[in-house]
């Protein structure tokens, strides 16, 4: 294996190879977690109109005093009858203003009797939504980049935006090795184990708004590889491939990527779990479903044991996804205080899964127990990976350490 290279160089290789999608237009109520390959400017004034936020009375004289009932407003039906001195008219939440309209008087400062209203005194503009206090015409509402949350769907569905401009959703194939590896809930032979990495990996995809377009168990055997491999390439943007790709005798995946043209970017990561992590980059094949794309398929050879598989694609292969899609790339990242000692490796920078707790002084971090790459378990609960650096000796309790959040959208 060659010097291993740092987790920054590694993901600098990585996004270097990065080509944005091409965009598509996406239905408004199928575009949550979409990511905006266009600027979104209003072409309307939200509200659209003068409002009223409270049920009540609009008035002309905000002195108050006893008023003619001169008609009504109501939200979708406007009043045309313009408010005069000494008159008010009803009005209900949303519903447009009338002309003349000084206030509005909430209904519960009002008191009712037949033919007329007495309204309390109130300030002037009081309960009124001015056209545009939300968005003014010609406003940016939102940057190319934004991923679309509830809120952004909302804002864009307030401006009259049916189908957005979004980047496409990478497609990924996923792959996992080993002769070992059976469904879960098969009756397990000897020496065999149910697959985890398939699924786990394909929530982290979806996590990171791409698609999994094909998934493969394959057999430890070179021609198989390279078939399974060769699949994955003709229709994906991203392939992903556990196990195989270290120096064992039944390791086939390197051999079968450089057989079918992958170029190698990097093999092998200073980092605990995760050292032998392989990224290649291959051309589009001709006939292809992704050839219309623009850039190279991307292709990651990760471990196969389950946490350092989970681990790679989220330091490695989920950048890369965002950054097809025009978002931020990058993890968002914090300092935290470590609630327990942590011993560091001397050569590689470790990934620890940790839980995190908001305390006076910022973030603290507890790891989820055993940190054996085997230990599926150990990412249950996780918050964050703490990137505890190499040396020599342990992290004490108290000191600070840098985090990297976990995705955690359910």
């Amino acid at each position: 294996m060659p010097d291993l290279i740092s987790i920054e160089e590694a993901r600098r290789r990585v996004l270097a190879e990065v080509r944005p999608l091409a965009a598509e237009e996406v239905p408004l109520d199928r575009a949550l977690g979409r990511v905006l390959a266009a600027e979104i400017v209003s072409t309307v004034d939200v509200p659209p109109f003068d409002a009223s936020a409270m049920d009540g009375f609009a008035v002309a004289d905000t002195s108050g005093g006893e008023l003619r009932l001169a008609g009504e407003s109501r939200a979708g039906h406007p009043s045309r009858v313009r408010v005069e001195k000494g008159t008010a008219v009803a009005i209900s939440t949303g519903a447009a203003i009338p002309e003349g309209s000084a206030a509005v008087v909430p209904v519960e400062r009002t008191t009712l009797s037949d033919g007329s209203v007495r309204v309390e005194a109130v300030r002037k503009d009081a309960n009124i939504r001015r056209a545009g206090e939300d968005v003014l015409k010609g406003a940016r509402v939102m940057r190319p980049g934004t991923e679309l949350d509830p809120a952004a769907i909302g804002v864009l569905a307030g401006v009259g935006v049916r189908a957005p401009r979004c980047a496409r959703r990478p497609r990924v194939a996923l792959a996992a090795t080993g002769d070992e590896l059976v469904d879960p809930g098969s009756e397990l032979g000897p020496g065999r184990i149910w697959s985890s990495n398939p699924l786990a990996l394909a929530g982290q995809t979806a996590w990171a708004g791409a698609e999994v377009v094909h998934t493969q168990t394959v057999r430890d055997d070179p021609g198989a590889t390279r078939a399974a491999l060769g699949r994955a390439l003709s229709d994906a943007d991203v392939v992903c491939v556990s196990g195989g790709v270290s120096v064992g005798e039944h390791d086939h995946v390197k051999g079968a990527l450089e057989e079918l043209g992958v170029k190698e970017r990097f093999w092998g990561v200073a980092l605990q779990p995760g050292k032998p992590t392989w990224f290649g980059v291959a051309e589009r094949p001709v006939g292809s479903l992704a050839e219309r794309a623009e850039g190279a398929v991307l292709v990651f050879g990760l471990p196969g044991n389950p946490v350092s598989a989970m681990v790679t694609f989220h330091l490695f292969a989920r950048p890369a996804l965002r950054a097809l899609q025009g978002a931020d790339p990058l993890p968002r990242t914090a300092s935290a205080v470590l609630d327990e000692p942590m011993r560091r490796n001397p050569r590689r920078d470790q990934a620890v899964r940790c839980s995190l707790t908001a305390e006076d002084d910022g973030w603290h971090a507890r790891s989820t127990g055993p940190q054996g790459s085997h230990v599926m378990t150990s990412m249950l609960g996780a918050d964050a990976l703490a990137i505890v650096p190499r040396g020599e000796g342990d992290l004490a309790a108290g000191e600070r350490v840098r985090i990297e959040f976990l995705d955690r959208r359910v």
